[in-house]
């Protein structure tokens, strides 16, 4: 299964209009999150959820994450900013974000851990872009 596949999996419900533009938003958010993946690794650990995104980056099963902990990880400001892009509510953009951000973390991380080189993990991400709005 692709990473485009497991994440719209992940999302369920919902148009695939907002399900592409949140999974496209995730992924910009991850990208452009100060210190790319690594950085939104230390972000969660940092707010005591080290085991959940540990979790992601193994080759087990992914531990959930609720959308309240989507909002406190990335702040309500955020959450609202992809909801404005998006134009959908904020708490579905923050119920959305903890389907994907696992399946997410998990598909770019697929040896068990975060990959060293940023490059090679922004060449995906942007690849992974280029087939939702192609």
């Amino acid at each position: 299964m692709s990473l485009l596949d497991s994440a719209m999996s992940a999302l369920g419900g919902g148009s695939d209009s907002t399900q592409s533009s949140l999974l496209g938003e995730a992924i910009h958010f991850v990208q452009n999150q100060p210190g790319g993946l690594s950085g939104l690794v230390q972000q969660l650990q940092s707010q005591g959820l080290g085991d959940v995104v540990q979790s992601w980056i193994s080759n087990g099963a992914n531990q959930p994450i609720t959308a309240d902990q989507i909002q406190q990880v990335l702040g309500s400001d955020t959450v609202q900013q992809i909801a404005g892009k998006i134009g959908i509510d904020p708490n579905t953009v923050a119920s959305g974000l903890s389907q994907v951000l696992p399946e997410l973390v998990n598909q770019l991380t697929p040896n068990g851990e975060v990959p060293a080189d940023s490059n090679l993990l922004s060449d995906g991400l942007n690849m992974l872009k280029g087939k939702l709005f192609s």
